[in-house]
């Protein structure tokens, strides 16, 4: 029901879309889906392939890296509750630290896409810490009593039941993190030193007022967003089974 729900909503989207484009809204700018498939079609893989990989492996880097140190980081604090004030506060900074004022300066200072992946990891990290310190916390408290009258000590408490308790939340973070990685390196290729990705690829299609190949991009890169999800959900799926709906 829910699959045909959704189905209903992007079809629902395409209508509304064609219909924009058919009483010419917003100066007759908003091109047909049927043209911008068309556009698809004609500039083929040679132009989506390429420029779709990169972005995607900018993506993973920054979405491997910012929440192996976001996992960490809450891990750490669920093992010393000492440093959670540190921890908070990094937190806080990253998210609401300009990222786009950053990425200039990584830029001149590492160069290449190094910016890329640094956002991608920044948009990833304040979710997915958050989410597991959140599922750490959860732990049933009758069973860290339980490893605790057997002598477990903090480690085996971790191991034994917070890990295992904070998979929900750490996978329900991890699928916002993963389109938001990708939000972050499409960004990071707006800011130049490179020269493919889809960010690249929009920026030349706006230059050369190619709306429908604009729309082209836009459309490969929330398909990129999409697949990042879907993945990160079919892995819950699969290391969480008896989390039922809550994983979908």
């Amino acid at each position: 029901m829910k699959r045909l729900g959704g189905l209903l909503g992007i079809l629902g989207l395409v209508g509304v879309w064609w219909l924009a484009a058919a009483l010419g809204l917003a100066g007759g700018t908003i091109p047909s889906p049927w043209r911008v498939v068309h556009t698809m079609y004609v500039d083929g893989w040679q132009l989506y392939g390429p420029n779709f990989e990169i972005t995607a492996i900018g993506a993973l880097k920054g979405f491997l890296w910012g929440n192996a140190l976001a996992i960490g980081l809450a891990v750490t604090v669920a093992l010393i509750p000492q440093f959670e004030s540190l921890a908070t506060q990094l937190a806080i900074l990253s998210y609401c630290t300009p990222l786009l004022a950053l990425g200039p300066i990584i830029l001149v200072v590492f160069g290449g896409r190094t910016p890329t992946v640094f956002l991608a990891a920044m948009y990833c990290f304040f979710t997915t810490m958050v989410g597991t310190l959140a599922g750490l916390r959860s732990a049933d408290r009758t069973s860290l009593e339980l490893v605790r009258a057997y002598g477990g000590g903090r480690w085996q408490r971790l191991y034994r039941v917070q890990l295992i308790a904070a998979l929900p939340n750490t996978f329900a973070a991890l699928k916002i993190a993963a389109p938001s990685a990708v939000l972050g390196a499409i960004i990071g290729e707006y800011l130049g030193g490179v020269d493919s990705g889809i960010g690249v690829a929009l920026t030349a299609a706006q230059t050369a007022y190619n709306v429908p190949r604009t729309w082209g991009m836009a459309l490969a890169a929330a398909a990129l967003a999409g697949l990042g999800y879907a993945i990160v959900a079919l892995v819950a799926r699969l290391v969480t089974p008896w989390t039922g709906e809550e994983v979908r």
